[in-house]
């Protein structure tokens, strides 16, 4: 992915399937992933645990192996006021220097954080620099280009050329997994403006992308990536790789993609 022009690596994605991983699990994944990439990329760390003690555990574990960030969640599970979710993030921002980014998904943790409760908690915190937002409201992107002084990057694909024209400057993908170059093209043509070689690779692209919208995306992003050549469909437990007609589907049209890629 960096190679393709990605600018940095997201490890323990939190809708991923960093929850079933043990501590030691966890700081080794860190390890591998600063070992490979070396100075060639910024490695940022998914804190997300259910209680306030495990994420700011898992913080300070993540700046001691060398990752270069955090993207840091409200609890799972337990959906908390706004009291309880600063003092959540307090804790996590206060428990390291290294530069934090909020993720708020509403739709699947249940708690949402506002624009304007972005901008106090940027006032406690500096290093508190980017939001990745994935509300799917791009009205959420206009607000915090206009509010604050954070870094907005757009955390679903399947609106990611909306989002930049709305005042993205970054994305954190999931399709990216098996499709970098094409991945890291659309996010140049998208900051470009209006085109129709835009036009014509999102259309091409937008069945893929949506693939990373539904709960099961982890499995279907993985046999994608094993139908591109790249590391296979295993998942781990409560997951359970696709069958059936479901693997049928996602296989035909990895396939008709991959056989009518615009180039």
């Amino acid at each position: 992915m960096v190679e393709c022009g990605c600018k940095g690596i997201v490890a323990l994605g939190s809708l991923g399937e960093a929850p079933t991983l043990t501590r030691e699990e966890k700081v080794e994944t860190l390890k591998q992933a600063r070992r490979s990439l070396s100075d060639k990329a910024p490695v940022i760390a998914g804190i997300a645990a259910l209680s306030t003690a495990e994420a700011v555990w898992l913080a300070k574990e993540a700046h001691r192996v060398g990752v270069d960030g955090l993207m840091v969640l409200p609890p799972q599970i337990y959906r908390s006021d706004w009291r309880e979710t600063q003092a959540h993030l307090d804790a996590i921002f206060q428990a390291t220097p290294l530069s934090c980014m909020l993720y708020n998904n509403p739709i699947a943790y249940g708690t949402d954080i506002t624009p304007e409760q972005m901008v106090e908690l940027r006032a406690r915190h500096e290093n508190f620099h980017a939001v990745k937002e994935s509300s799917g409201d791009i009205r959420r992107i206009t607000s915090l280009k206009h509010l604050g002084s954070l870094a907005i990057f757009v955390g679903m694909d399947d609106v990611v050329v909306e989002s930049v024209a709305a005042g993205a400057t970054g994305w954190i993908a999931g399709l990216v997994n098996a499709f970098p170059e094409e991945s890291v093209r659309l996010f140049k043509l998208a900051q470009s403006g209006p085109s129709a070689e835009l036009d014509t690779l999102y259309s091409w692209f937008l069945p893929l992308l949506r693939l990373d919208t539904v709960p099961k995306f982890v499995q279907l992003i993985k046999q994608v990536q094993e139908e591109c050549g790249g590391p296979g469909a295993r998942v781990r437990p409560p997951r359970l790789e696709l069958a059936g007609a479901e693997r049928e589907e996602v296989i035909a049209l990895t396939r008709r993609s991959l056989a009518n890629c615009p180039h």
